[in-house]
């Protein structure tokens, strides 16, 4: 098939606008935060100290998704998983309704893992990430580049790490 050509921008001040705009199905609102709710939560643990990366996912020069990849545990998190602790986290994925089923979400995931070996905060041994158990596509997605689900939980949700 066609080469599928995304890349990831590091948000700025200018593109955030347009990044807010993305939106998911109305059925998979409950699978993953609006990018206005990831963004706080990134403002929030960058004002704890804490590491946190937000990325646009690019075709072309459209927008088509948001991806977020935080590293270790958060100062506030009581309840962290204990894979967290050292690790890096893919932690917000979204594709557009739009751009959806296009074979977007595995490349961008390809992408983000590819970032993530760069080790930005230092080297770590996992890459971890967790779903909602009745979230299918994202479970079949996460399986397909290489995510094994472990008995952890992260809350309700199921985690699934890659050996790095």
């Amino acid at each position: 098939g066609e080469q599928i050509m995304l890349e990831l921008k590091k948000i700025n001040r200018n593109s955030i606008v347009e990044i807010l705009k993305l939106e998911v199905f109305d059925n998979q609102r409950d699978f993953v935060a609006t990018n206005n709710s990831s963004i706080i939560e990134a403002y929030i643990a960058l004002t704890e100290n804490n590491h946190v990366f937000t990325f646009g996912i690019y075709k072309d020069d459209t927008p088509i998704g948001f991806l977020m990849i935080g590293f270790d545990v958060n100062s506030d998190d009581e309840g962290a998983p204990s894979i967290a602790k050292g690790n890096y986290n893919i932690w917000r994925l979204m594709i557009d309704k739009k751009f959806q089923g296009k074979g977007f979400g595995k490349k961008a995931m390809d992408l983000a893992i590819e970032f993530v070996n760069t080790f930005p905060c230092g080297t770590a041994k996992y890459c971890w990430l967790s779903y909602e158990s009745d979230n299918d596509v994202a479970r079949q997605l996460y399986k397909s580049v290489g995510f094994v689900k472990t008995d952890e939980k992260d809350g309700e949700e199921i985690i699934a790490i890659m050996k790095l």
